[in-house]
């Protein structure tokens, strides 16, 4: 992993009172995260029981307090809550002087730079998007795991690296990400993230039935290795019956899955043919094996609907 040059202090932001608004996951990770590099957590809100009992656990003794209050009180307010609440915030604290000239407002949405915090900049705020690539228990485990984790940086030129130097207290890794390209960023990252829990979850559950007690343990070692060799490799790590171009063996899994779980086909033939697709163009798949393999896939999404379909 490269290593990012430490900044200058001074560069280094100066010990700030901290904010957060929405306490999920999120939110009260990083606060703990930057008490730890010094600054002071002075306010959180929320509104679950969730998030009551996230915020006791991770900021002991900091208030449970209005947003407007949690505004009023921080030099540095975190904006945790989910994108599509985000815009819609920013713009009521905006409108309603809640923002205070000279305040950092950071939100963590992967999908949104800095413009979205436009209506706050326009009140005199400094704003900074900080999206860090890690998905979140909403524990105390979260803040060790901050240590290398990459973050997704957008944020004026003239603060970026304020922008830097914070998550580097925060023990990540910056990564500049241009305002047009956060879209792209954050759908890669959910590309990866998010369906693999999805993937991996359907594996469990077929392994079960298949008559394995112990899924999760069968799988640790192989989708380790996987996720190395693919870091390490991309397409080069491409193994299986899709990539050896073994139609007969994609056959027998459609059929299967048709009869034990008929809502992972589509999924599976989706994968299916992004592989042969990747491994084609890699000269992988050689093309009189891809053949009768790609037949097969289309035979495979006969009936995806609902309907009846025969996998050749």
């Amino acid at each position: 992993m490269s290593t990012v040059p430490q900044p200058d202090p001074k560069d280094r932001p100066a010990r700030l009172t901290v904010g957060v608004v929405g306490a999920g996951r999120v939110g009260p990770v990083l606060a703990a995260s930057l008490q730890l590099a010094g600054h002071r957590p002075v306010a959180v809100s929320g509104v679950s029981d969730a998030s009551v009992r996230r915020a006791a656990e991770l900021l002991p003794d900091v208030p449970l307090v209005t947003p407007a209050d949690v505004m009023e009180r921080a030099d540095l307010v975190l904006l945790t809550v989910p994108d599509d609440a985000l815009p819609g915030l920013v713009e009521g604290l905006a409108e309603t002087g809640a923002v205070r000239a000279g305040q950092l407002l950071v939100h963590t949405s992967g999908r949104y730079g800095a413009r979205v915090l436009d209506p706050a900049l326009r009140a005199g705020a400094l704003p900074l998007a900080l999206h860090p690539a890690m998905t979140f228990t909403g524990t105390p485990v979260d803040v060790q795991r901050l240590a290398g984790c990459s973050f997704g940086v957008t944020a004026p030129e003239e603060l970026r690296l304020a922008a830097e130097a914070l998550v580097i207290e925060m023990g990540g890794e910056p990564e500049w990400i241009a305002e047009e390209n956060r879209p792209l960023y954050h759908a890669a990252l959910a590309l990866g993230a998010n369906h693999l829990v999805t993937l991996v979850a359907q594996s469990m559950e077929l392994l079960r039935a298949a008559g394995v007690e112990a899924p999760d343990r069968m799988l640790g070692p192989l989708l380790g290795a996987a996720l190395d060799n693919a870091l390490r490799s991309g397409d080069a790590a491409l193994t299986g019956p899709v990539a050896r171009g073994d139609a007969g063996t994609v056959a027998a899994h459609v059929t299967e899955l048709r009869k034990h779980a008929p809502q992972a086909v589509a999924g599976y033939l989706a994968m299916a043919r992004a592989t042969a697709d990747r491994a084609l163009a890699h000269g992988m798949l050689k093309p009189e094996l891809a053949e009768d393999l790609l037949g097969v896939l289309a035979d495979g999404t006969e009936g995806t609907d609902g309907t009846e379909g025969e996998a050749r």
